[in-house]
């Protein structure tokens, strides 16, 4: 079956060169030292399509900052289970998220994020509320555990924030700030088991 790409498809294609070079190019040089020319370059394509799709380097940045979030949601949300395990509802939640968090390409996105970051601090509150977007979905999963009289607790979003907190200070930024390898399965498992563990003895 031949396929014959559309006006749609090839400026989707496009699109995707383009944030694909510009995350190469952040790598590479930081978002400072970084250029729309040296982008369009690395994407093999025009300038002027460059502009097309991105008004300016902080409306191609903030595209990668979404694409950096969404990948953060991957699979299903967490989802509360009134007839199960509280401790095994929350492993499995941790070792999804620890999964993502020793993905390389997440982990030099989130370099790169968060380096521009440092330099902005507009962009780094923006960044930060991203984040805590993104870990909305556990803070979801704490009220309704909370509601069923599961879970005790006045502020669930402070109660995500300090699970979120316990998990990375191993399998995050560690890795982004010090250059420290991955965890191997034992210690991410050890990671999940701990962080559960001390998340159900303060608030189940």
């Amino acid at each position: 079956m031949i396929t014959i790409d559309t006006p749609r498809r090839m400026t989707d294609r496009k699109r995707a060169a383009v944030i694909g070079a510009a995350i190469e190019e952040f790598l590479a040089a930081g978002y400072d030292a970084t250029s729309m020319d040296r982008i369009a370059a690395r994407a093999s394509v025009s300038k002027r399509t460059v502009y097309n799709h991105f008004p300016s380097k902080e409306a191609l940045f903030a595209a990668i900052l979404q694409q950096l979030w969404e990948s953060s949601e991957a699979g299903e949300a967490p989802v509360y289970a009134a007839d199960a395990p509280l401790r095994d509802q929350l492993l499995h939640h941790l070792s999804k998220k620890l999964t993502l968090l020793n993905d390389e390409a997440f982990l030099s996105l989130a370099r790169v994020a968060i380096a521009a970051g440092i330099h902005s601090p507009e962009r780094a509150r923006d960044m930060v509320a991203r984040m805590g977007e993104r870990e909305e979905d556990l803070t979801v999963w704490i009220r309704a555990a909370t509601e069923d009289g599961r879970l005790r607790t006045s502020d669930p979003v402070f109660a995500s924030q300090q699970l979120q907190g316990l998990v990375k200070a191993f399998a995050f930024w560690p890795q982004v700030t010090m250059g420290q390898p991955p965890l191997t399965e034992d210690e991410q498992r050890k990671v999940a088991e701990s962080a559960a563990d001390m998340f159900l003895a303060r608030y189940a």
